[in-house]
């Protein structure tokens, strides 16, 4: 490849970000999602601004070529490839803009890690949309898989952020209901508005917790046929106690054939394919977050001890990223 040609990749990654970031705040990625043709009027409702702005957007969405002319005048047709684009813009959101405060204060999370904990913090929301671009073809298919199959009735999300996995399996499991659970209120309330237009609402519960709470209180996991942790167990396990209450506890409420799925990153992976964002991801989470990333071999330990059998691991999609599956 010219040096041009990734020159040329890099600018249109940028504004593809940009642009897909201005839409998921106008409010307009589910109505890109859908994948039909909408018109002007629709588009302006949905983003509650004036037509002659929506408009304005509009075009340049048809001019970066992320939404086509529909075949009847004034209507709009999402591009093929707008679901790769955003996953590819994900990675870009989640290291740029769920991150700025990492990145902007980076000598000071160095010198004094808690002090600027305490002072900067990163945007739930932005953390939930950017994540959930990239599970869109970095986890979530995989994960997707490994869930559906088993077909549970009763689905436990643990980290569930903007709630788009477990919509995905609601709609793949009609028969089945769930809980979303996150620490975050902005992604708590993203997943009750995203589950309401995916039309799950009455199925799909929110929980505003963190995953500690259950060491105290496991109502939300009792009974669960499957409880599945997206990017949250590492959260805790820099307490050895608090990690390994969080899994007993959650190996306790399952039901007698149910499992635990673990979505998570392994730290620093060596590999052409992964080193670049494994470095950033474990980089970032350790240096911000006091947070050390487990190795494969730990989480196998950890789930072991905690009672678990037949624990197995595969790599997914996104650099660095893991599921392990659990069995009661």
């Amino acid at each position: 490849m010219k040096s041009s040609d990734s020159k040329e990749i890099a600018a249109d990654l940028a504004a593809n970000t940009a642009l897909l970031e201005i839409a998921e705040n106008l409010g307009l990625s589910a109505l890109l999602d859908r994948g039909v043709p909408f018109d002007l009027s629709e588009a302006a409702r949905t983003a509650d601004v004036p037509e002659a702005g929506t408009r304005m957007f509009l075009d340049a969405l048809v001019s970066a070529g992320l939404i086509e002319p529909g075949e009847a005048d004034g209507r709009y047709l999402p591009a093929p490839d707008l679901a790769d684009r955003r996953y590819e813009a994900g990675y870009l959101s989640w290291s740029l803009n769920a991150n700025r405060p990492y990145l902007d204060h980076a000598a000071l999370f160095l010198r004094d890690p808690e002090g600027a904990g305490a002072r900067y913090q990163r945007d739930g929301r932005r953390v939930a949309v950017s994540s959930r671009w990239i599970g869109s073809r970095g986890f979530y298919p995989g994960v997707i898989a490994e869930i559906t199959a088993r077909k549970p009735q009763r689905i436990v999300d643990l980290g569930a952020g903007a709630g788009g996995l477990l919509i995905q399996l609601l709609t793949a499991l009609p028969d089945s209901t769930g809980l979303a659970l996150d620490l975050s209120a902005g992604a708590c309330d993203e997943a009750e508005k995203a589950a309401r237009r995916a039309e799950v609402g009455d199925r799909f519960e929110v929980v505003h917790r963190s995953i500690e709470s259950l060491i105290d209180d496991p109502k939300p996991v009792r009974g669960a046929d499957l409880v599945h942790a997206g990017f949250v167990m590492h959260d805790v396990v820099s307490d050895p106690d608090v990690f390994h209450g969080v899994l007993r506890t959650v190996r306790e409420s399952l039901t007698r054939d149910g499992c635990f799925v673990v979505t998570d990153a392994v730290p620093y992976v060596g590999n052409s394919r992964e080193r670049a964002f494994s470095a950033l991801f474990s980089y970032l989470h350790a240096s911000s977050m006091d947070v050390r990333l487990p190795t494969e071999e730990h989480w196998r330990e950890a789930l072991g001890r905690a009672g678990f059998r037949e624990v197995s691991s595969e790599p997914l999609g996104m650099p660095g990223s893991r599921v392990f599956v659990a069995a009661v």
